[in-house]
């Protein structure tokens, strides 16, 4: 084996929009033993790259099949509608679909949306990306649905955005294949749920052996027998004790002059 592959790695998939750099820097202090590399990767390859064991985990965008991938949903975010900045739209805080009814909305081929088509009126082509789709944004050629971080994401001078409050709304997950639930997984299961450095997975076993030794004493528990009581001057500190309560039988008669025969 070479060095490289002796050493311990662990590999993170993330989709667009989702933001690992808290994540990221809680491993790098509790693992410095074990580099984390990023892997960006298309909302519409993640499940491909986990299948394929490009990733050993992945912020993706629910749904995913749960017949193959373990998930544990970690927000969900707020749709909006990405205008160019003199749009009549920006007049308002938030806006309804039905306010879009009348607007050409894209659907680019990467659309995180569990929907066959936006509302609206449907625009002549399918823009390859979001990005792409934001640039016709920018030159008025009609409008887009998208999570709230694409939006920052691909953020530009000439165009804004703003809620839509009955919109489908895109959920971001860390998930990884089930069956390859390592302790490497394990751990960052851990960060991203908050756990402290002594709360771990990783000190699971060793915890519960420990437990298991303190139920069983004499398989070498460390469970002790009641202390000796102590003693002051070589007699029993309990010697006074006994007197009070009398336990030890009635304290002995002062002694006084002898009393004469009559």
């Amino acid at each position: 084996m070479t060095g490289s592959e002796e050493t311990p790695s662990f590999r993170l998939a993330y989709v667009p929009g989702a933001t690992p750099a808290k994540w990221v820097r809680i491993w790098n202090e509790r693992r410095p033993d074990v580099p984390l590399t990023l892997v960006q990767v298309p909302s519409t390859e993640a499940a491909d790259v986990l299948r394929a064991g490009d990733a050993d985990a992945g912020l993706v965008r629910l749904p995913v099949d749960r017949t193959f991938f373990s998930a544990i949903p970690l927000y969900t975010e707020t749709t909006v509608v990405v205008v160019p900045k003199d749009h009549l739209i920006t007049a308002a805080d938030e806006v309804t679909l039905a306010d879009l009814a009348d607007e050409v909305l894209f659907h680019p081929l990467d659309d995180v949306f569990d929907w066959d088509s936006p509302p609206g009126e449907p625009a002549f082509e399918r823009p390859a990306t979001t990005e792409d789709a934001i640039e016709l944004v920018a030159a008025g050629v009609g409008l887009l649905i998208v999570p709230q971080s694409l939006a920052r994401l691909h953020h530009r001078r000439d165009v804004t955005y703003r809620p839509v409050v009955d919109a489908p709304q895109s959920s971001v997950a860390l998930s990884w294949p089930e069956e390859a639930t390592t302790d490497l997984v394990e751990d960052f299961i851990g960060i991203v749920r908050g756990r402290t450095v002594n709360s771990t997975r990783g000190r699971t076993a060793a915890k519960a052996e420990a437990d298991q030794k303190r139920k069983r004493p004499e398989q070498g528990g460390t469970r002790q027998k009641p202390a000796a009581a102590k003693t002051t001057g070589g007699k029993p500190a309990s010697r006074s004790a006994r007197g009070r309560t009398g336990s030890g039988g009635a304290k002995p008669a002062k002694r006084g002059k002898p009393r004469r025969r009559s």
